[in-house]
């Protein structure tokens, strides 16, 4: 609402018109530095002491405006009673940038068609998709001279689809692309188009120079400039991915997400061309990123892009975010949550096939295929125009789901492709799955008479032509393949056709098939061997079953190993190792245990006696020892010693302590 009047001062006439004109001084100040705030705040006193003045309310809304305060500029001007020509072009403009787009053409068609209307005219078709309507409108708009017009009529052609004649557009307006960094960015967008890459990149990287040079002429701030140029590193990563560099593409997507130096529609682009090159690699990490774009709200369609992206992205890059989630849900298995995109999606873009292939991909993620089928289908029949994929998808999902006839019926729809090598081989191959040979036969028919026909230097009649005479040899026509191959030969003088010629009029015409076989050429290294003696051989030996055969096969396998002749390598010896001086030879017995070896030797066991008790006793073990030696000494006689293995193990026993000790010792001497 504009802000009430303040009771006037009282004071004389003169002093008013003197505030005014130091507000109006102020104000033109303030525009002149781009100090939007203040200047409305400055047309709002104005307006306190002339409540009427235009030149202040138009003041007030332009300054709202600069200011991006849409809303409030919006709702002043609703505010008043009467709106002039100028306040109905901002209301218009505002409607627009509130993506009120339907409001905004028709509060524009109360005003005066001038130029400024129907550049605004254009931007509002432009949005809406109207393309071929905008360029129209440009077209007029070319005989009144407008600065940077050829701009936004480049844009204009890139997304009608008219990329081609964006050459002769410039030419005819004497403009050159490196005029300035936009019109640089939109050429390199239809040399893309034109799928230029190579050209596009070199456009785009003297666009970011042109644009970084006339940002620092105009002492923008370094921040300011990288972000106002974000859309030009945007399109050169992604033309990079194209030439088959991801990985600098990759860098590129991930250093503007990670600094946030651009604006939301250039980081939403760098968001999902990341997603897309990665692909189902990380379906979680994708679903966080896109998290920062789409946000689940209370809009009619259920779902709405965040931060204003909804105004700033065309159609087509909001249906590949949203197309992108929907893959990636799927992926992480959230199909549920697919599922209620896919549902939303098909009412925001209904004209497109993207939703249709997407709903089709959430069938068949639920075993479901019959259904993908049946969507595919019907979307089909009810826009053939834009059928194409729609067919090729749903005989992709029927193939799958072995359902032949009805993948080949899909094919059949679609009749650009129908004489393409790839189509034709898919369809034989389906009607063969089928059963259906005849129709098999005709796919092959209908192909090589559409190839007989065809003025092209890429002709494809010999390949499609020898595919027809095996498939119809193979199915017990040969009559048909003789007849292909005949053709074949004679046209194209081609060997594989005079060789196929041969072996297949044999089987019915011997003396035909001869008179072919002479115009084969003889093979070299043949002139030595007697066919007729080789004819009388008795040739390979019979065999009663497989196992004879392996066993013959064996023994011709042995008789040429023996014949082989073994070819002397030189040893190959270790590192370091000198075959003329060697070392002394490894032990041959260092892979066994050491008790195994041949040099083993057992340690001796102490058998002194290990004194216990204080010194100078003598243990009741010792004497019982000395005891039995003396024993064993009196009856050394009688040649008896049991007695001698029984005495001696507790003296071995005792010795266990010390035998350490006296090993060493012995190992000194």
């Amino acid at each position: 609402m504009a802000p009430k009047a303040k009771e006037k001062p009282k004071t004389s006439p003169q002093q008013p018109t003197a505030a005014i004109e130091d507000l109006f001084t102020s104000l033109n100040r303030h525009v002149q530095n781009s100090e939007f705030e203040k200047a409305v705040k400055v047309a709002d006193q104005v307006l306190a002491i002339a409540p009427g003045d235009e030149d202040a309310m138009n003041c007030k809304i332009v300054g709202l405006i600069k200011a991006d305060n849409i809303d409030l500029a919006l709702s002043t001007i609703q505010s008043l009673k009467h709106v002039s020509a100028d306040l109905g072009f901002y209301k218009a403009y505002c409607l627009y940038r509130q993506n009120k787009l339907d409001e905004a053409m028709e509060s524009l068609s109360s005003l005066e068609r001038t130029s400024v209307t129907m550049q605004l005219e254009s931007q509002i078709l432009y949005r809406l998709g109207k393309l071929e309507t905008c360029m129209d409108l440009y077209q007029k708009l070319q005989n009144l001279k407008i600065d940077s017009l050829e701009i936004n009529i480049v844009a204009g052609l890139v997304s009608a689809g008219r990329a081609s004649e964006v050459q002769g557009t410039m030419n005819a307006l004497k403009v050159k692309p490196n005029s300035s960094f936009e019109l640089a960015y939109n050429n390199a967008c239809s040399l893309i188009e034109r799928q230029k890459y190579v050209e596009a990149e070199q456009q785009l990287l003297s666009a970011r120079r042109i644009g970084q040079e006339t940002l620092m002429e105009d002492n923008w701030a370094d921040d300011e400039i990288e972000m106002e140029l974000a859309p030009i590193a945007v399109q050169l990563a992604y033309v990079r991915q194209l030439l088959g560099h991801p990985q600098e593409a990759i860098e590129t997507y991930v250093d503007i997400i990670t600094r946030n130096l651009s604006d939301d529609s250039s980081l939403a682009v760098a968001i999902n061309n990341l997603i897309a090159l990665k692909g189902p690699k990380d379906a979680s990490d994708g679903l966080r990123k896109l998290d920062k774009l789409i946000e689940k709200g209370n809009a009619a369609h259920g779902f709405q892009l965040a931060r204003g992206l909804d105004l700033k992205l065309s159609s087509r890059q909001k249906e590949a975010i949203y197309s992108n989630r929907v893959l990636l849900l799927l992926h992480a298995s959230r199909v549920d949550q697919a599922r209620e995109l896919v549902t939303a999606f098909s009412e925001m873009f209904p004209g497109s096939v993207m939703p249709t292939l997407l709903q089709a991909a959430v069938f068949v993620k639920e075993n479901k295929a019959v259904k993908a089928e049946e969507i595919l289908g019907q979307f089909a029949n009810k826009f053939p125009e834009k059928s194409k994929v729609a067919l090729l998808a749903r005989a992709q999902i029927a193939a799958a789901a072995n359902h032949p006839k009805i993948a080949a019926d899909s094919l059949s729809r679609i009749p650009d492709i129908q004489h393409m090598p790839a189509t034709v081989a898919t369809l034989v191959s389906l009607k063969e799955r089928d059963g259906d040979i005849d129709g098999a036969t005709t796919v092959l028919d209908s192909a090589i008479t559409w190839w007989s026909n065809a003025m092209s230097d890429d002709n494809k009649l010999d390949v499609i032509m020898q595919e027809a005479a095996r498939f119809k040899l193979k199915h017990g026509r040969e009559e048909e393949a003789a007849r292909l191959y005949e053709d074949l030969f004679k046209s194209h003088k081609s060997v594989e056709a005079l060789v196929g010629l041969v072996t297949t009029v044999a089987r019915a015409d011997v003396e035909k098939a001869e008179t072919y076989e002479k115009k084969l050429k003889p093979l070299p290294g043949l002139k030595g061997v007697d066919v007729d003696s080789l004819e009388k051989t008795s040739g390979a030996k019979h065999v009663e079953n497989n196992a004879d055969l392996r066993i013959v096969e064996d023994e011709e396998a042995k008789g040429k190993a023996k014949s082989k002749k073994k070819r002397k390598r030189k040893p190959k010896y270790p590192k370091g190792f000198d075959p003329n001086n060697p070392a002394p030879p490894p032990d041959p017995e260092r892979w066994l245990p050491k008790r195994e070896r041949s040099s083993y030797r057992p340690k001796r066991k102490d058998k002194r006696a290990q004194i216990r008790g204080s010194q100078g006793s003598v243990s009741r073990d010792k004497q019982d020892t000395n005891t039995a030696a003396s024993s064993s000494s009196n009856s050394s006689n009688s040649k008896s010693k049991p007695n001698q293995a029984t005495t001696t193990k507790p003296a071995a026993e005792q010795s266990k302590p010390s035998s350490s000790r006296s090993s060493k010792k012995k190992s000194r001497r």
